[in-house]
């Protein structure tokens, strides 16, 4: 037994330097990998500063429909903590049932390779569509046009080149931020771009657009936020809103 133990200490030795034994360092690695951060959920601090949940991981309580109020929500799955839109059903747009004016409001989203779908916000029952200003959620791989990359506002403001977007696949984290006539886009935590709702750029913009048939647009309004029902899946977690003071 004793003669054995050199050649197996020495056996030891060559599994560790070939990485086949976990170092101290990586033990605490694998650990936090298994235990992500909660998610949609609050912390004492966000709830003091006013932040509400739009998702609880459970439900679909406090969303609707676009063209009803009453019916009820299907094709919208609710799994594994995600509220999930299935490739190919067709289950319709759904907004939130309160309206807002002044807002923060962020998510965490994923889409697959070529993915393509998005957020919108100033969203009325007056224009008879779901019309309203988007967040283009995409894969900027398939894009060409710069209005409609990934993080735009679609088709009227394109965001920084050099936007922190992450690959496919992989939980991107957004917000848009509007406080009077000043609006926000974020990604992972930087802002890629600005502008001035009714500005004479935006309004120069938009008759450039197809949204010049709506009167209007580019002005803020108070309104719904709005998930779209897009062909391609997507999966969104940690909905958030808050409301802001103008001012």
């Amino acid at each position: 037994m004793l003669q054995l133990l050199p050649t197996f200490l020495i056996y030891l030795f060559l599994l560790s330097a070939a990485g086949a034994l976990p170092r101290d360092g990586d033990l605490g690695k694998q650990e936090n990998n298994c235990n992500e951060e909660p998610v949609n959920t609050l912390t004492e601090n966000e709830k003091t500063a006013g932040w509400k949940l739009l998702f609880d991981g459970r439900s679909v309580e406090g969303w609707r429909h676009y063209k009803s109020a009453t019916a009820k929500i299907a094709g919208w799955w609710i799994e594994d903590g995600t509220l999930h839109k299935p490739g190919g059903v067709r289950a319709g747009d759904i907004m939130t049932i309160d309206t807002y004016e002044d807002f923060e409001f962020s998510w965490e989203w994923k889409l697959q390779a070529k993915g393509n779908n998005g957020v919108k916000y100033f969203i009325t029952g007056e224009r008879g569509a779901a019309i309203g200003h988007e967040y283009q959620m995409i894969d900027d791989a398939t894009v060409k046009d710069p209005y409609s990359s990934n993080a735009s506002f679609y088709l009227v403001v394109k965001p920084v080149k050099d936007k922190p977007g992450k690959a496919m696949g992989e939980w991107n984290r957004s917000k848009i931020l509007v406080r009077g006539n000043h609006c926000e886009h974020w990604l992972n935590g930087r802002k890629v771009l600005t502008y001035e709702c009714g500005s004479p750029e935006i309004m120069d913009r938009v008759t450039k657009t197809k949204f010049k048939k709506y009167p209007g647009f580019g002005k803020k309004i108070t309104g719904h936020i709005l998930l779209t029902d897009h062909k391609d899946p997507c999966w969104y977690r940690n909905l958030k809103i808050r409301e802001l003071s103008n001012g």
